[in-house]
């Protein structure tokens, strides 16, 4: 597909992302009208939505969802992206959509009204065949009846303002039937649209379980739905304080550690509250999160939407707050971005090209308020990017919690690192060089990263694991003797590397694919890691190199183009500790005006 003019190509990077960041930065996009304000913006927005399809393209054949003027809703990109396979997938025959877009384009008009503002459950990221969905949380009685005088009155434009008096008529009986069975219409259709495409988890990041405003409730949720009518989806209430919260991010000169949420606040009353079978491998105590700040908690947050997409079924997931065009965007591009950094999901993107798609789709097309958040200070858009300094380590890589789940199939890794007999002599001896790929296991090939295990004295133990072993159908065991100078205590596991016409980072897309495809070269512990483009599975060393680049590169551009401000405490002249780490790190210099 040919590169859309302003796209972030070599060289031209930087300056794609600030023409972006300064349109981002002068008003809301509405794709109602024409994405920005006046002809010279409309043609700017024009451009990077042909980016940004250029960008998908480059991985996914895709649908659009026609959305020109703003006819399903007046706040989501005009051409919606539905992602239906990766390129490469359909040459393979895996994980292709068996959604039919005029389908799911008539539930979408059906069901838009359920959720506040129009902004319906709507697929962002595909990941092994699964959507991760965005959206707002359930509309209530007051826009269903199409209040929009109360809405104008109350909303001020903020996260959390929508219309809804669900609770007005229930003197009422009558009235009270009525408004039952427009719940059960509307609600049912957005209840098929999750359905249709597949989602099990619903991820509900309100604090509140119905948002109270001047003593009316403004907003409902699945969680306090009294008819249940959400009762047959996975319901995850996970409470993340809203964007008004980020001002005092950013007046503690944009520092998260040590920021802790009053959840003691009269209108915060939503729990925490996941299932226990979703929780157990992510070893968190989930009861100590009003103790978290603000950086453990959006890590551990980020650890458990990792781990329901990774999962072994075929659900999808829903994350939304009340708008969703706060809380909601710093999710899904913290997943899309760290997907990426594992080389799962956009893997022929560049960091310059993956930044600039999350910023322009995910922020920008829908709807995010930057230019009211920075005159409130509620620099929650920032924060997101600068997040990413947090999120560089192993312990948030899907592929690391694939191969914990399925390194191989029914066996512990304490068995695995047993199968290495001490008798050298033997014929079956694992003291050669060897890597393991599994052609029959769902979400094995491909799981192995850079990682030395330390093998275990041979014993009746490791018999018996050899012979379980042994016995795993499907299981390719390639050995090599190993050069003399090699530790014969440490085995490498490895991703082996891929022919030269696949793209750069680009890995198999299911874990079903077969290792005749793959090299059975060995990768050795001093080979560079970190070298970018490679025809292999993105490193450990090259997640946190890849984020750091878009973390470098954001805020780069950001200080040219929007700044950042000290906070009025702050020492005269003085960078913030987030400032000064940056300015040393990419060479800035600058009072903290310039920056």
């Amino acid at each position: 597909m040919a590169g859309a003019r302003g796209c972030p190509q070599a060289g031209t990077g930087e300056r794609a992302l600030a023409e972006l960041l300064l349109e981002f930065s002068r008003a809301q996009y509405r794709a109602k009208d024409g994405g920005g304000g006046g002809a010279g913006s409309s043609a700017k927005v024009e451009r990077i939505e042909k980016c940004c399809l250029e960008l998908f393209g480059r991985d996914y054949c895709y649908s659009l969802i026609q959305n020109v003027n703003g006819e399903i809703c007046g706040h989501y990109p005009r051409q919606i992206v539905f992602l239906e396979y990766e390129s490469t997938d359909r040459e393979r025959n895996m994980f292709e959509s068996t959604v039919q877009v005029s389908k799911l384009q008539d539930l979408i008009n059906r069901s838009k009204m359920a959720r506040c503002r129009g902004r319906f459950v709507c697929p962002v990221i595909l990941y092994k065949g699964k959507h991760v969905c965005r959206s707002a949380t359930l509309a209530g009685w007051g826009e269903l009846y199409g209040r929009t005088g109360y809405n104008y009155i109350f909303s001020g434009g903020s996260d959390d303002a929508w219309a809804d008096t669900e609770d007005l008529s229930e003197e009422d009986s009558a009235f009270r039937n009525a408004d039952s069975q427009l719940f059960d219409k509307v609600r049912g259709h957005d209840i098929k649209l999750l359905r249709y495409l597949s989602v099990r988890y619903i991820c509900d990041l309100m604090v509140e379980n119905k948002k109270v405003k001047f003593g009316l409730n403004v907003t409902s949720s699945e969680k306090v739905d009294k008819a249940q009518r959400y009762a047959d989806f996975t319901l995850l209430s996970i409470p993340y304080p809203g964007c008004e919260f980020f001002k005092e991010y950013k007046d503690r000169d944009y520092r998260a550690e040590g920021l802790v949420f009053n959840w003691k606040q009269d209108y915060v009353d939503a729990p925490l509250s996941i299932p226990v079978s979703l929780t157990r491998s992510l070893n968190i105590d989930w009861s100590e999160y009003q103790s978290w700040d603000l950086v453990q908690q959006t890590q551990n947050y980020l650890k458990l939407l990792i781990s329901l997409i990774n999962g072994d079924d075929d659900s999808g997931l829903l994350v939304h707050c009340i708008s969703g065009w706060d809380r909601t965007p710093l999710f899904v591009a913290l997943l899309r971005l760290s997907l990426w950094a594992d080389g799962l999901i956009h893997a022929s993107l560049e960091p310059a090209e993956i930044l600039y798609l999350t910023v322009a789709y995910d922020w920008f097309l829908f709807g995010h308020m930057l230019v009211d958040r920075l005159s409130k200070g509620e620099e929650i858009f920032f924060f997101c990017f600068n997040f990413l300094k947090h999120i560089t380590s192993e312990e948030f890589s899907a592929v690391k919690l694939q191969r914990r789940k399925s390194l191989l199939p029914g066996f512990t890794v304490e068995e695995i690192c047993m199968l290495k007999q001490r008798d050298r002599g033997s014929t079956t001896s694992l003291s050669s060089d060897f890597s393991l790929v599994l052609e029959s296991s769902p979400g094995a090939a491909g799981s192995f990263t850079s990682e030395a295990v330390e093998l275990m004295p041979a014993g009746a133990q490791t018999q018996a694991a050899w012979g379980k072993l042994m016995s795993h159908p499907g299981l390719l065991l390639s050995c090599r003797r190993k050069s003399r100078t090699s530790s014969p205590q440490t085995v490498l596991w490895s991703r082996t590397p891929q022919s030269e016409d696949r793209p750069p980072y680009q890995e198999a897309k299911s874990s079903s694919s077969s290792s005749s495809n793959h090299s059975d070269t060995f990768l050795r512990a001093g080979s560079s890691p970190l070298e970018v483009p490679k025809p292999r599975l993105v490193p450990v060393a090259g997640r946190e190199s890849r984020l750091e680049e878009v973390r470098s590169a954001f805020l780069a551009t950001y200080s040219s183009t929007i700044g950042l401000k000290a906070a009025p405490s702050s020492p005269s002249g003085a960078l913030g500790g987030l400032l000064e780490q940056f300015a040393r790190g990419v060479g800035l210099r600058g009072s903290s005006s310039t920056l």
